[in-house]
């Protein structure tokens, strides 16, 4: 195929519950104490800490938030106040899992308190290479042997994921593709995104694009329109799909030119991933915003994580608070076996338990499907509760395996 991607215009880029804090009551908001805060004044607030002379629009600028992110222990710690020897044992993390920490995400978390559940998902932790169940796999899902031409996944007859960049503004601990973090392939440039382009045109079955990484929004504008323009225009492509933490992470990438530009290339469904209430804040509901406000429908694909927000009222607040942003909860996940994250897999009844409790007790707007990636890419099966009269109530007995029910 003719090489459709032409050149990017501008300069590429480079590719629980809530303990100790003090809440500001507002009393037009309903739900929990912690849902009425509508924001949180820690304790000890990491702040801007080492970005003390950055000014406004510096703060407010992707691109300078992205140059400043925290990369090494020894940032790490003079943020959090701590001697550096004290992070000693995440060294050889660090090795194996790159850091990576925007200063807009370190201000939301509270610097005393070493189960905040912000701080939990990207601060590097030992267990992360501790292998003890033996189960883990690099990549359980099996994406590396469903690509039939480098990054692009097709696991499924009517639409493929593309995954154009490693890159991410916030290394999330949890991630179900660290692997790739350190990987020096060099994706997000044209020349690793035409290959997928091409198989996509040549492959007339695929109706439906699926745009990840990393993190797709830390191309450039320029690029990410190429790369949308191209996929537009192959005539069986009907919908195409975003993947972007960057609302949560880097909301001020979302900038009115994005928004713009993203609205040019309808239908397009743009997916997000909060996993606290906490990352529900003025500049994440801003970037929602403008994506909806471009016409471009807003979903949220949580994880669920233990220690951060395994328990009914976390979970509660987080999904009324997305509703409250006109961001429908769509996907919660059960955390992959992935090497390096089995420390935050929750029992599934556990999880059970917690959305059975939900759909007694929220709208159905809020709730989303909590749902398992089976596996050796056989798709996603939901996890619910069996009902049996007989036994004069709910029970816990099974999950639904249906392989009529996979989803995506």
């Amino acid at each position: 195929m003719k090489n459709v991607i032409g050149s990017a215009t501008g300069k590429p880029r480079p590719a629980g519950g809530d303990r100790g804090r003090v809440e500001k009551q507002n009393v037009s908001m309903t739900g929990s104490r912690a849902l009425q805060a509508g924001g949180f004044v820690c304790g000890h607030k990491i702040g801007r800490g080492l970005w003390e002379g950055a000014s406004a629009q510096q703060w407010g600028d992707w691109e300078w938030q992205f140059r400043n992110r925290v990369r090494s222990l020894k940032q790490l710690a003079s943020v959090i106040n701590t001697p550096v020897e004290s992070l000693a044992a995440c060294r050889p993390v660090t090795k194996t899992y790159p850091l990576a920490i925007t200063p807009y995400y370190l201000s939301l978390m509270d610097a005393a308190e070493g189960d905040d559940p912000l701080r939990g998902q990207c601060f590097p932790d030992p267990r992360e290479l501790d292998l003890s169940l033996g189960e883990e796999a690099d990549d359980p899902l099996g994406e590396e042997t469903a690509m039939p031409v480098p990054g692009l996944i097709h696991r499924y007859p009517d639409r493929c994921l593309l995954i154009v960049t490693n890159a991410c503004a916030v290394y999330c601990r949890h991630c179900n593709r660290k692997r790739i973090w350190g990987d020096e392939k060099h994706r997000g440039v044209r020349e690793w995104l035409q290959p997928m382009i091409d198989h996509v045109a040549r492959t007339p079955s695929l109706r439906e694009v699926i745009i990840s990484g990393g993190d797709p929004l830390l191309l450039s504008d320029g690029l990410l329109e190429c790369l949308l323009g191209a996929l537009r225009a192959i005539p069986h492509v009907e919908v195409l799909r975003i993947g972007s933490r960057a609302p949560v992470t880097l909301p001020m990438r979302v900038t009115p030119e994005l928004a713009v530009m993203l609205k040019r290339h309808r239908p397009l469904w743009f997916n997000t991933q909060f996993n606290h209430v906490r990352e529900i804040t003025p500049e994440s509901t801003r970037a929602c915003e403008r994506l909806l406000m471009a016409g471009i429908p807003v979903s949220n694909q949580s994880v669920l994580l233990k220690g951060i927000n395994d328990d009914y009222e976390t979970m509660r607040d987080l999904l009324i608070g997305l509703e409250r942003i006109s961001v429908r909860p769509y996907y919660l996940f059960q955390c992959d076996p992935v090497r390096g994250v089995n420390h935050f897999r929750a029992e599934i009844r556990g999880g059970m338990e917690i959305m059975e409790k939900l759909r007694q007790n929220v709208s159905g707007l809020c709730l989303p499907r909590y749902v398992l990636d089976c596996p050796g890419g056989r798709g996603k099966i939901p996890l619910q509760h069996s009902f049996h009269s007989a036994h004069g109530g709910a029970g816990i007995d099974k999950h639904s395996f249906d392989k009529r029910d996979r989803m995506d």
